[in-house]
């Protein structure tokens, strides 16, 4: 894994992202190396070689948000995973939310158990929430589409634990791909310990040519569904119907076919 430190002008950066104001990346790349990944786009700008090969460490970060509050909802993060493997090393992640003003709104979102270790600090913000992606791939799925993120099981037992301690989290499910994702099944298993569902059928666009040729190669019907426009009306339909069924709080469903859009339920 390639590592470039630099040092950053600013962290917070203003976003269009559905419930938050501002972002925080502190690390730009992400060694988790999601085939489907949306960020891959920060390539074109970076000239370090293949996504999922390098990561960019803002080394200053925590100096940045240090006495300087911002109003608004803050995500974290967008092109990145905070919980990275690196971020055992760097320790940014744990850096800033020491620094950072506690009154502050803070969204995170990840694919690592890691999270965890940050339990002392959530406690100490009024207003958190944090998230797990999970995609319910496991076997030779997961191990194709998301080489070097936490197992499902693992993102279970970081939800189960942050429900414990008490932490206000979220279930992202995403991304949705027909045939591949059993949203019934990771419903059934999260509901118990999650305060909240957000739903995210899979962006194809967004997700790039490389991985479409992938869905198309080693899993057609799949791809099939995703590009043929009655066949995903009709699975949407099926969607919306299992999670209305299953009578939890969500947010609602993203999709980005033929635009994006959220569906609530």
């Amino acid at each position: 894994m390639k590592i470039i430190k630099k040092d950053a002008k600013s962290i917070f950066t203003k976003t269009r992202l559905p419930g938050a104001d501002f972002v925080i990346n502190q690390y730009v790349g992400c060694e988790h190396n999601c085939k489907y990944c949306y960020a891959k786009f920060i390539s074109r700008w970076k000239d370090y070689g293949e996504w999922g090969t390098w990561v960019e460490v803002k080394q200053n970060a925590p100096e940045l948000v240090k006495g300087n509050y911002v109003k608004g909802e803050i995500f974290m993060s967008s092109i990145s995973d905070a919980y990275q493997p690196i971020e055992k090393k760097f320790k940014l992640t744990r850096r800033i939310l020491k620094n950072l003003d506690k009154r502050t709104k803070l969204s995170i979102l990840t694919k690592s158990d890691l999270v965890l270790r940050d339990m002392d600090l959530f406690k100490k913000f009024k207003g958190i929430s944090v998230g797990l992606t999970i995609s319910g791939f496991e076997g030779q799925v997961k191990r194709m589409l998301e080489p070097g993120s936490s197992t499902h099981k693992q993102r279970l037992e970081a939800l189960k634990t942050l429900n414990k301690n008490g932490i206000n989290n979220y279930a992202f499910v995403s991304p949705i791909i027909p045939g591949l994702t059993d949203v019934k099944k990771i419903i059934r298993e999260v509901k118990g310990f999650t305060d909240y569902f957000w739903f995210e059928v899979l962006n194809l666009r967004g997700a790039g040519e490389k991985f479409n040729n992938l869905l198309k190669k080693d899993f057609p019907n799949s791809y099939g569904i995703m590009t043929d426009r009655k066949k995903f009306i009709v699975f949407i339909e099926e969607l919306k119907r299992i999670i209305k069924a299953e009578k939890i709080k969500t947010v609602g469903i993203e999709i980005h076919f033929p635009a994006w859009k959220t569906i609530k339920i």
